[in-house]
């Protein structure tokens, strides 16, 4: 989950937490716990959107910033280990969202 939130902020710095908990599926009691703990660990930075004090922040703190150029060979071995094309991955992944939101919108129901 630490990876994901990192490949998260790395594609967009500087999310407030719902954002970052929507596009990675989170709910805010789980993505809370996991940001205190990357923030202890110097990954990321969290305050207090000026805007509107009920929402934090979360950006990258220069550790964090740091890994994603390690965390390049990561992905790389992912697509490897897959063995399939990035196409077919990438559709993969939108059907599995499909299905969630469709899961999801059941179980509100």
């Amino acid at each position: 989950p630490q990876y994901l939130v990192l490949v998260a902020l790395w594609q967009h710095d500087g999310q407030k937490v719902n954002d970052l908990g929507s596009a990675l599926n989170l709910e805010s009691n789980t993505l809370t716990p996991l940001l205190k703990r990357m923030e202890a660990a110097d990954l990321v930075a969290r305050k207090r959107n000026p805007e509107d004090e009920r929402s934090v922040i979360v950006s990258l703190a220069a550790k964090g910033l740091a890994l994603q150029k390690e965390a390049a060979a990561i992905s790389r071995c992912i697509l490897e280990a897959a063995g399939d094309d990035l196409a077919d991955l990438i559709s993969l992944r939108d059907k599995i969202q499909k299905l969630a939101v469709r899961l999801n919108a059941k179980s509100q129901a």
